[in-house]
């Protein structure tokens, strides 16, 4: 079958690159003529692991190629996926000109039966806005269908390859049994499909994403109720998790959340509400939670270094989450911005992010390794948890500080054992 793929970002080159790994003919599509042309030299924009080896895989058989030609892509595709963009405004609704150039450029160049797919998150009512506007040209039969992606950035091909499930929002049989052919690699590993109208699966996507962020809201404001009474939000957190009700996944405390998903999807969500006369009030208060945890990180350093004014922090991580290059809405950079905004100097190392972080902090040194990050500084903060963050040179780390303090964000080390061996330490809600 021949994809066209709109959109090389994130969700478009990896949903590009694994569908030619299930045996697809994909034409990936984008306007920026810098990206596509690094992209036919193997030249993979992100850094996400085992993308560059399944992007090279498949070129190299010819399954999946580059290009600028938005019309030859179309015309010879079946199914014309649209992954572009959708950024939030500031009332935290949706941006979706990007889906509307798309579906405008369908109707122009539709030259036959296409199934028009929306692999971005869009809001409930969007399936029917492509509908009206492919429409209008009325020569060709073509369906909309709604297939949200369920990516976890770090993890991305993987989560593609092995999925928990496929939603497919349709109206009409062909379209189904189109879709299923696109995925039927996944029937013999025995995948759920939620099959439904196209309304619902858009639904389903902001709901996803609206509850995970309620559970990592509720746990930060659990780890805070365990700071100020004494407790642990480890074993508070493992008491709730063996609950098969509840599960472990995503009650762990840290600085807030952040990334490409949740706090757009939590902002369309609730916009999405209010277009309807209703306040999403769990959501609401989930994005504001968020937002407090971010602002109170700094003065939980302040708690143990003191005034922050002149001091430097060494700190470990960049990206909203580990292995990512991604600082978009990181609560990493948040805590570095109001490290600085409080005058303290800032050291930081980040094993794939410090690249994106330079564009936007240029105030900050950008280190070589851990240990000079940590050479000069007079305490260290770790805001990422990068397996390589977890088992560092304790002694080593030591010797660059003026005083042995690590504020740990992210849980990574027991508080016992970082006292025991002479550490200045604390964590999130311990």
């Amino acid at each position: 079958m021949n994809i066209c793929m709109v959109g090389t970002g994130y969700v478009g080159l990896v949903t590009g690159a694994c569908l030619a790994d299930f045996g697809m003919n994909v034409t990936c599509v984008d306007k920026d003529e810098t990206k596509i042309a690094a992209l036919q030299k193997g030249q993979v924009p992100i850094y996400e692991p085992g993308l560059e080896e399944i992007v090279a895989k498949n070129e190299r058989a010819g399954r999946l190629r580059f290009t600028t030609d938005l019309k030859g892509a179309i015309e010879s595709a079946l199914a014309i996926f649209i992954a572009v963009g959708t950024p939030p405004r500031p009332d935290g609704s949706p941006d979706l000109t990007f889906v509307r150039q798309v579906a405008e450029a369908i109707a122009r160049h539709i030259n036959g039966y296409k199934v028009v797919v929306t692999k971005s998150t869009v809001p409930t009512g969007t399936g029917r806005m492509i509908e009206q506007i492919i429409g209008q040209n009325g020569h060709h039969d073509f369906s909309v269908v709604s297939n949200p992606e369920f990516l976890r950035e770090g993890s991305a091909v993987s989560d593609f390859l092995r999925p928990d499930r496929i939603v497919i929002g349709a109206s009409d049989r062909r379209a189904v049994e189109v879709m299923k052919e696109v995925y039927s690699p996944l029937f013999l590993l025995e995948t759920p499909f939620v099959i439904t109208d196209v309304a619902s699966a858009e639904l389903i996507k902001y709901a996803s994403n609206g509850f995970l962020a309620v559970k990592i809201s509720f746990i930060n404001e659990i780890a805070r109720l365990c700071e100020i009474m004494g407790a642990d939000v480890h074993d508070v957190a493992r008491g709730m998790g063996l609950d098969k009700r509840i599960g472990a996944k995503f009650l762990h405390p840290g600085p807030g959340f952040g990334g490409s998903c949740f706090p757009k999807d939590t902002a369309a969500a609730a916009d999405l509400a209010r277009q309807q006369g209703y306040r999403f009030r769990i959501i609401e208060a989930t994005i504001e939670v968020n937002r407090e945890t971010k602002a109170r990180m700094v003065e939980k350093i302040a708690a143990v270094v003191g005034p922050l004014a002149g001091k430097t922090a060494a700190a470990l991580g960049l990206s909203f989450k580990p292995e990512t290059d991604d600082i978009r809405e990181s609560p990493a950079i948040a805590v570095v911005c109001d490290l600085l905004k409080a005058g303290a100097r800032v050291r930081a190392f980040d094993p794939a992010a410090m690249e994106n972080a330079r564009a936007i902090l240029p105030a900050v040194y950008y280190a070589r390794d851990v240990y000079d990050c940590a050479d000069g500084a007079d305490f260290v903060v770790l805001l990422t948890e990068w397996n390589e963050f977890r088992a560092l040179d304790l002694e080593r780390l030591a010797a660059g500080l003026s005083t042995k303090t690590l504020i740990d964000l992210r849980n990574v080390y027991e508080p016992s054992e970082m006292k025991a061996a002479g550490w200045t330490y604390t964590g999130v809600g311990r």
